[in-house]
């Protein structure tokens, strides 16, 4: 795969949950932080639902493939120390989409941010912490690997702008349809 900007997505297998409790979320960020640093990569969002999570990552290298197959095969093993498990933990290998526009870039910024909503989890993207999209706001504190400053600038220079620019972009599919 090329180096670009990509929509990356996993699935726990058997219909079972990806994510058990906090701890798990946690673990799974902490390798999504060191799989940023290893490979030189910027993530502009993230999400993490119960049986699967979305990110959207930028790879300067041609090397998703390679971060992509660490991450996914760290978490499992971890995750099958901590519940007693064996076998796979994710129901295929992960799944990417290339975003080659600015205009699929923001469709796929409001898709990851509203996930929890359409799930029926949260009535408000912010309101699910295991999402950047309130740090992006500046609602919350920042996880140290998501550059959301560079997700911002697809909105506009200034932060705040961009920031409410984004907020809008993202919420006018809640009025739309009511979730989404």
């Amino acid at each position: 795969m090329e180096s670009g900007i990509y929509h990356v997505n996993a699935s726990a297998c058997a219909d079972r949950d990806l994510f058990s409790d906090a701890a798990d979320m946690s673990s799974f960020e902490s390798l999504v932080a060191e799989t940023v640093i290893r490979f030189g990569w910027s993530c502009l969002s993230i999400c993490l639902m119960d049986t699967h999570y979305h990110l959207l990552v930028v790879t300067p290298e041609a090397d998703l493939a390679a971060g992509m197959q660490r991450l996914n095969g760290l978490y499992g093993q971890t995750y099958n120390r901590r519940h007693g498990e064996s076998g796979h933990v994710f129901k295929q290998r992960y799944h990417s989409e290339f975003v080659q526009t600015d205009s699929h870039l923001l469709e796929v910024c409001r898709y990851i941010a509203l996930n929890p909503v359409r799930a029926g989890v949260v009535s408000s993207p912010a309101d699910w912490p295991w999402s950047s999209y309130a740090e992006t706001l500046g609602l919350r504190s920042p996880r140290p690997f998501v550059a959301s400053s560079a997700l911002l600038r697809v909105f506009a220079v200034d932060p705040q702008l961009a920031r409410a620019r984004y907020q809008a972009f993202t919420e006018e599919e809640l009025g739309r349809n009511g979730q989404g």
